[in-house]
Protein backbone atom coordinates (compact mmCIF):
# COMPACT_ATOMS: atom_id res chain seq x y z
CA UNK A 1 0.00 0.00 0.00
CA UNK A 2 1.59 3.11 -0.97
CA UNK A 3 2.38 5.59 1.69
CA UNK A 4 2.40 9.60 1.32
CA UNK A 5 3.11 12.27 4.21
CA UNK A 6 0.73 14.98 5.13
CA UNK A 7 1.61 18.49 3.33
CA UNK A 8 4.89 19.18 4.89
CA UNK A 9 5.16 17.09 8.15
CA UNK A 10 6.46 14.05 8.70
CA UNK A 11 2.65 12.35 8.76
CA UNK A 12 2.36 9.37 6.78
CA UNK A 13 -0.23 7.93 5.66
CA UNK A 14 -2.09 4.71 3.05
CA UNK A 15 -3.58 6.12 0.05
CA UNK A 16 -6.08 4.13 1.00
CA UNK A 17 -7.77 5.30 4.58
CA UNK A 18 -10.18 3.27 6.61
CA UNK A 19 -13.27 5.82 7.02
CA UNK A 20 -14.67 4.78 10.77
CA UNK A 21 -18.07 5.94 10.52
CA UNK A 22 -19.78 2.88 9.82
CA UNK A 23 -18.50 1.06 12.58
CA UNK A 24 -19.91 3.99 14.71
CA UNK A 25 -23.27 2.32 13.44
CA UNK A 26 -24.03 4.48 10.46
CA UNK A 27 -27.63 3.85 9.69
CA UNK A 28 -27.70 0.11 10.68
CA UNK A 29 -25.76 -1.43 13.79
CA UNK A 30 -22.79 -3.27 13.17
CA UNK A 31 -21.84 -5.50 16.17
CA UNK A 32 -18.30 -5.33 18.17
CA UNK A 33 -16.99 -8.49 16.82
CA UNK A 34 -17.69 -7.18 13.18
CA UNK A 35 -16.15 -3.62 13.68
CA UNK A 36 -13.30 -5.73 15.22
CA UNK A 37 -12.89 -8.00 12.09
CA UNK A 38 -13.28 -4.76 10.06
CA UNK A 39 -10.49 -3.01 11.21
CA UNK A 40 -8.33 -6.02 11.20
CA UNK A 41 -8.67 -6.72 7.30
CA UNK A 42 -7.58 -3.17 6.71
CA UNK A 43 -4.62 -3.86 8.69
CA UNK A 44 -3.78 -6.95 6.64
CA UNK A 45 -4.17 -5.36 3.83
CA UNK A 46 -1.82 -3.17 4.75
CA UNK A 47 -3.97 0.15 5.35
CA UNK A 48 -2.43 1.82 8.29
CA UNK A 49 -4.54 5.50 8.34
CA UNK A 50 -7.85 5.06 10.35
CA UNK A 51 -10.00 8.15 10.75
CA UNK A 52 -12.43 8.53 13.49
CA UNK A 53 -14.61 11.56 15.33
CA UNK A 54 -16.77 12.06 18.59
CA UNK A 55 -19.50 12.64 16.13
CA UNK A 56 -19.73 9.46 14.64
CA UNK A 57 -22.02 7.31 17.03
CA UNK A 58 -21.83 9.49 19.82
CA UNK A 59 -18.37 8.15 20.32
CA UNK A 60 -18.82 4.22 19.80
CA UNK A 61 -16.79 4.56 16.51
CA UNK A 62 -13.36 6.59 18.69
CA UNK A 63 -13.96 4.06 21.18
CA UNK A 64 -14.08 0.66 18.61
CA UNK A 65 -10.90 2.49 16.58
CA UNK A 66 -9.12 2.54 20.05
CA UNK A 67 -9.92 -0.84 21.20
CA UNK A 68 -8.56 -1.98 17.90
CA UNK A 69 -5.37 -0.05 17.42
CA UNK A 70 -4.23 -0.39 20.69
CA UNK A 71 -3.49 -4.32 20.33
CA UNK A 72 -1.02 -2.92 17.83
CA UNK A 73 2.55 -0.85 17.92
CA UNK A 74 2.35 2.75 18.81
CA UNK A 75 3.69 4.64 15.93
CA UNK A 76 3.15 1.78 13.19
CA UNK A 77 -0.22 4.05 11.98
CA UNK A 78 -2.03 7.31 11.52
CA UNK A 79 -4.90 7.82 13.56
CA UNK A 80 -7.01 11.25 12.59
CA UNK A 81 -10.24 12.25 14.35
CA UNK A 82 -11.89 15.81 14.80
CA UNK A 83 -13.35 18.48 17.20
CA UNK A 84 -16.05 20.46 17.35
CA UNK A 85 -18.61 18.23 18.74
CA UNK A 86 -18.01 18.19 22.93
CA UNK A 87 -20.40 15.00 24.03
CA UNK A 88 -22.37 15.61 26.45
CA UNK A 89 -24.32 12.89 28.65
CA UNK A 90 -28.04 13.26 27.60
CA UNK A 91 -30.55 14.31 30.27
CA UNK A 92 -32.26 10.67 30.42
CA UNK A 93 -29.66 8.32 29.47
CA UNK A 94 -30.92 5.61 27.51
CA UNK A 95 -34.17 7.67 26.62
CA UNK A 96 -33.89 7.80 22.93
CA UNK A 97 -31.56 6.39 20.36
CA UNK A 98 -29.28 8.56 17.58
CA UNK A 99 -31.06 8.08 14.59
CA UNK A 100 -31.95 11.70 14.23
CA UNK A 101 -27.96 12.05 13.45
CA UNK A 102 -28.08 8.78 11.21
CA UNK A 103 -26.27 6.26 13.65
CA UNK A 104 -28.31 3.03 15.13
CA UNK A 105 -26.59 3.90 18.60
CA UNK A 106 -28.37 4.78 21.69
CA UNK A 107 -28.28 8.33 22.56
CA UNK A 108 -25.91 8.34 25.60
CA UNK A 109 -24.87 11.65 25.14
CA UNK A 110 -25.61 14.39 22.80
CA UNK A 111 -23.50 16.97 20.73
CA UNK A 112 -22.36 20.12 21.74
CA UNK A 113 -20.89 22.70 18.91
CA UNK A 114 -17.75 24.08 20.35
CA UNK A 115 -15.28 25.73 18.31
CA UNK A 116 -13.69 27.89 21.58
CA UNK A 117 -9.87 27.12 22.14
CA UNK A 118 -10.91 25.59 25.44
CA UNK A 119 -13.43 23.39 23.40
CA UNK A 120 -10.91 22.06 21.04
CA UNK A 121 -8.34 20.88 23.76
CA UNK A 122 -11.31 19.33 26.00
CA UNK A 123 -12.61 17.59 22.31
CA UNK A 124 -9.02 16.21 22.01
CA UNK A 125 -8.70 15.29 25.78
CA UNK A 126 -11.94 13.52 25.62
CA UNK A 127 -10.87 11.70 22.32
CA UNK A 128 -8.06 10.27 24.07
CA UNK A 129 -9.53 9.09 26.75
CA UNK A 130 -12.40 7.16 24.46
CA UNK A 131 -9.88 5.86 22.10
CA UNK A 132 -7.57 4.78 25.57
CA UNK A 133 -4.23 6.22 23.75
CA UNK A 134 -2.25 8.91 24.36
CA UNK A 135 -1.43 10.05 21.08
CA UNK A 136 -3.73 11.43 18.18
CA UNK A 137 -1.50 12.15 14.90
CA UNK A 138 -3.80 14.27 13.00
CA UNK A 139 -6.72 16.39 14.47
CA UNK A 140 -9.52 18.11 12.01
CA UNK A 141 -11.98 21.08 12.85
CA UNK A 142 -15.80 19.23 11.93
CA UNK A 143 -18.24 20.51 9.82
CA UNK A 144 -17.61 23.89 11.12
CA UNK A 145 -19.81 25.25 8.12
CA UNK A 146 -21.89 27.57 10.44
CA UNK A 147 -19.28 28.47 12.84
CA UNK A 148 -16.84 30.51 10.58
CA UNK A 149 -15.80 32.95 13.03
CA UNK A 150 -15.14 31.15 15.99
CA UNK A 151 -13.40 28.73 13.85
CA UNK A 152 -11.06 30.80 12.12
CA UNK A 153 -10.29 32.67 15.31
CA UNK A 154 -10.37 30.52 18.26
CA UNK A 155 -10.74 26.66 17.01
CA UNK A 156 -7.87 26.76 14.32
CA UNK A 157 -5.20 29.04 15.91
CA UNK A 158 -5.52 26.36 18.93
CA UNK A 159 -4.57 23.63 16.87
CA UNK A 160 -2.00 25.51 15.09
CA UNK A 161 -0.49 25.90 19.57
CA UNK A 162 -1.48 22.10 20.25
CA UNK A 163 0.90 21.30 17.01
CA UNK A 164 3.75 23.75 18.53
CA UNK A 165 3.58 21.83 21.26
CA UNK A 166 4.17 18.64 19.87
CA UNK A 167 0.33 17.55 21.17
CA UNK A 168 -0.26 16.30 17.80
CA UNK A 169 1.79 15.83 14.21
CA UNK A 170 -1.01 17.53 11.57
CA UNK A 171 -3.74 19.55 11.49
CA UNK A 172 -6.67 20.36 8.84
CA UNK A 173 -10.44 20.41 8.35
CA UNK A 174 -13.06 17.95 7.58
CA UNK A 175 -15.90 19.12 5.44
CA UNK A 176 -19.00 18.18 2.68
CA UNK A 177 -17.89 21.74 0.90
CA UNK A 178 -15.28 23.73 -0.81
CA UNK A 179 -15.65 26.78 -0.53
CA UNK A 180 -14.65 27.04 3.00
CA UNK A 181 -12.03 24.65 3.09
CA UNK A 182 -10.47 26.85 0.23
CA UNK A 183 -10.14 29.39 2.99
CA UNK A 184 -8.72 27.40 5.47
CA UNK A 185 -5.64 26.76 2.56
CA UNK A 186 -5.47 29.99 1.17
CA UNK A 187 -5.80 31.69 4.82
CA UNK A 188 -4.02 29.31 7.29
CA UNK A 189 -1.35 27.08 8.00
CA UNK A 190 -3.56 23.60 7.43
CA UNK A 191 -1.66 20.35 6.43
CA UNK A 192 -3.82 18.65 5.17
CA UNK A 193 -8.08 19.19 4.38
CA UNK A 194 -10.60 16.19 3.82
CA UNK A 195 -13.18 16.50 1.67
CA UNK A 196 -16.13 14.95 1.46
CA UNK A 197 -18.34 14.37 -1.82
CA UNK A 198 -16.78 17.06 -3.51
CA UNK A 199 -14.22 15.16 -6.28
CA UNK A 200 -16.19 12.39 -7.42
CA UNK A 201 -17.30 11.23 -10.75
CA UNK A 202 -20.72 12.98 -10.24
CA UNK A 203 -19.53 16.42 -8.53
CA UNK A 204 -16.15 18.09 -9.39
CA UNK A 205 -16.67 21.36 -6.80
CA UNK A 206 -13.16 21.06 -5.48
CA UNK A 207 -12.03 21.50 -8.85
CA UNK A 208 -11.91 25.35 -9.22
CA UNK A 209 -10.38 26.60 -6.32
CA UNK A 210 -9.32 24.06 -3.48
CA UNK A 211 -7.61 21.42 -5.35
CA UNK A 212 -5.24 24.09 -7.37
CA UNK A 213 -4.95 26.42 -3.88
CA UNK A 214 -3.83 23.01 -2.36
CA UNK A 215 -1.47 21.84 -4.95
CA UNK A 216 0.03 25.59 -4.66
CA UNK A 217 0.10 25.78 -0.82
CA UNK A 218 1.15 22.20 -0.26
CA UNK A 219 -1.34 21.37 1.19
CA UNK A 220 -2.42 17.45 1.35
CA UNK A 221 -6.07 16.97 -0.04
CA UNK A 222 -7.91 13.49 1.31
CA UNK A 223 -10.97 12.76 -0.36
CA UNK A 224 -14.32 10.84 1.18
CA UNK A 225 -17.26 10.47 0.15
CA UNK A 226 -15.94 9.11 -3.63
CA UNK A 227 -19.16 6.91 -3.96
CA UNK A 228 -21.60 10.34 -2.90
CA UNK A 229 -23.05 8.05 -0.11
CA UNK A 230 -23.80 5.19 -2.26
CA UNK A 231 -24.85 5.66 -5.74
CA UNK A 232 -21.19 5.25 -7.23
CA UNK A 233 -20.75 2.11 -5.65
CA UNK A 234 -24.60 0.51 -6.35
CA UNK A 235 -26.48 2.92 -8.98
CA UNK A 236 -30.40 1.96 -9.62
CA UNK A 237 -33.70 2.88 -7.70
CA UNK A 238 -33.09 3.58 -3.96
CA UNK A 239 -29.43 5.04 -4.32
CA UNK A 240 -28.93 7.49 -2.38
CA UNK A 241 -26.47 10.52 -3.23
CA UNK A 242 -25.29 13.35 -0.62
CA UNK A 243 -27.40 11.21 2.20
CA UNK A 244 -30.87 11.75 0.10
CA UNK A 245 -32.58 9.65 -2.28
CA UNK A 246 -30.90 10.52 -5.74
CA UNK A 247 -32.46 12.29 -7.94
CA UNK A 248 -32.87 10.79 -11.64
CA UNK A 249 -30.38 13.02 -13.15
CA UNK A 250 -27.93 11.83 -10.81
CA UNK A 251 -28.70 8.36 -11.39
CA UNK A 252 -28.89 8.31 -15.13
CA UNK A 253 -25.12 9.75 -15.04
CA UNK A 254 -24.15 6.72 -12.48
CA UNK A 255 -25.24 4.10 -14.99
CA UNK A 256 -23.78 5.59 -17.63
CA UNK A 257 -20.31 5.55 -15.84
CA UNK A 258 -21.08 1.72 -15.02
CA UNK A 259 -21.76 0.85 -18.43
CA UNK A 260 -18.62 2.37 -19.41
CA UNK A 261 -16.70 0.37 -17.03
CA UNK A 262 -18.30 -2.71 -18.18
CA UNK A 263 -17.34 -2.29 -21.58
CA UNK A 264 -13.72 -1.70 -19.93
CA UNK A 265 -13.70 -4.72 -17.76
CA UNK A 266 -13.70 -3.13 -14.50
CA UNK A 267 -16.15 -1.95 -11.70
CA UNK A 268 -17.72 1.44 -11.17
CA UNK A 269 -16.15 0.96 -7.62
CA UNK A 270 -12.81 0.87 -9.33
CA UNK A 271 -13.20 3.99 -11.15
CA UNK A 272 -14.58 5.79 -8.39
CA UNK A 273 -11.68 5.07 -6.08
CA UNK A 274 -8.85 5.79 -8.79
CA UNK A 275 -10.74 9.28 -10.09
CA UNK A 276 -9.33 11.07 -7.07
CA UNK A 277 -6.03 10.54 -7.85
CA UNK A 278 -6.03 12.89 -11.67
CA UNK A 279 -5.12 15.27 -9.34
CA UNK A 280 -1.50 16.06 -7.88
CA UNK A 281 -2.79 17.98 -4.57
CA UNK A 282 -4.85 14.56 -3.90
CA UNK A 283 -2.64 12.26 -1.59
CA UNK A 284 -5.60 9.96 0.13
CA UNK A 285 -9.11 8.79 0.27
CA UNK A 286 -10.72 7.53 2.74
CA UNK A 287 -13.92 5.04 2.71
CA UNK A 288 -16.20 3.83 5.31
CA UNK A 289 -16.61 -0.04 5.72
CA UNK A 290 -18.53 -2.00 7.90
CA UNK A 291 -17.47 -5.63 7.51
CA UNK A 292 -13.98 -7.62 6.87
CA UNK A 293 -16.06 -8.63 3.20
CA UNK A 294 -16.49 -4.94 2.19
CA UNK A 295 -12.90 -3.99 3.13
CA UNK A 296 -11.90 -6.89 1.12
CA UNK A 297 -14.15 -5.79 -1.60
CA UNK A 298 -12.68 -1.99 -1.37
CA UNK A 299 -9.40 -2.57 -1.15
CA UNK A 300 -9.81 -5.29 -4.79
CA UNK A 301 -11.55 -2.40 -6.39
CA UNK A 302 -8.51 0.11 -5.08
CA UNK A 303 -5.81 -1.82 -6.16
CA UNK A 304 -7.07 -2.91 -9.61
CA UNK A 305 -5.71 -1.12 -12.64
CA UNK A 306 -8.32 1.51 -14.91
CA UNK A 307 -6.96 1.71 -18.35
CA UNK A 308 -6.43 4.74 -19.78
CA UNK A 309 -8.95 4.38 -22.75
CA UNK A 310 -11.43 4.33 -20.15
CA UNK A 311 -11.15 7.70 -19.57
CA UNK A 312 -10.69 8.77 -23.18
CA UNK A 313 -13.73 7.28 -23.32
CA UNK A 314 -15.79 9.26 -20.89
CA UNK A 315 -14.24 12.49 -22.01
CA UNK A 316 -15.71 11.45 -25.49
CA UNK A 317 -18.97 10.78 -23.90
CA UNK A 318 -18.87 13.56 -22.08
CA UNK A 319 -19.20 12.45 -18.63
CA UNK A 320 -16.26 14.23 -17.64
CA UNK A 321 -15.20 17.98 -18.69
CA UNK A 322 -12.15 18.13 -20.73
CA UNK A 323 -10.60 20.46 -18.01
CA UNK A 324 -10.99 17.40 -15.23
CA UNK A 325 -7.76 15.19 -15.07
CA UNK A 326 -7.56 12.18 -14.77
CA UNK A 327 -5.18 9.31 -12.90
CA UNK A 328 -2.62 7.82 -15.42
CA UNK A 329 -2.06 4.19 -15.37
CA UNK A 330 0.88 2.65 -13.57
CA UNK A 331 3.61 2.47 -15.94
CA UNK A 332 2.51 4.94 -18.44
CA UNK A 333 4.25 8.21 -18.41
CA UNK A 334 1.73 11.45 -17.16
CA UNK A 335 1.86 14.00 -20.27
CA UNK A 336 3.88 16.93 -19.90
Amino acid sequence: MRTRTLGRTRVPVTGLGFGAAAIGNLYTPVGDDEAHAALAAAWDAGVRYFDTAPHYGVGLSERRVGAFLRTRPPGSYTLSTKVGRILEPAARAGAADDSAAGFATPAAHRRVWDFSAAGVRRSLEDSLERLGLDRIDVVCLHDPDDHARQAFGEAYPELERMRAEGLVGAIGAGMNQAAMLTRFVRDTDVDVVLCAGRYSLLDQRALPALLPAAAERGVSVVVGGVFNSGLLADPGPGATFDYALAPADAVERALAWQDLARRHGITLRAAALAFPYGHEAVTGVLVGTRSAAEVADTVRQFTAPVPAAFWQEARAAHLLPAAVPTPTPPGEERPA
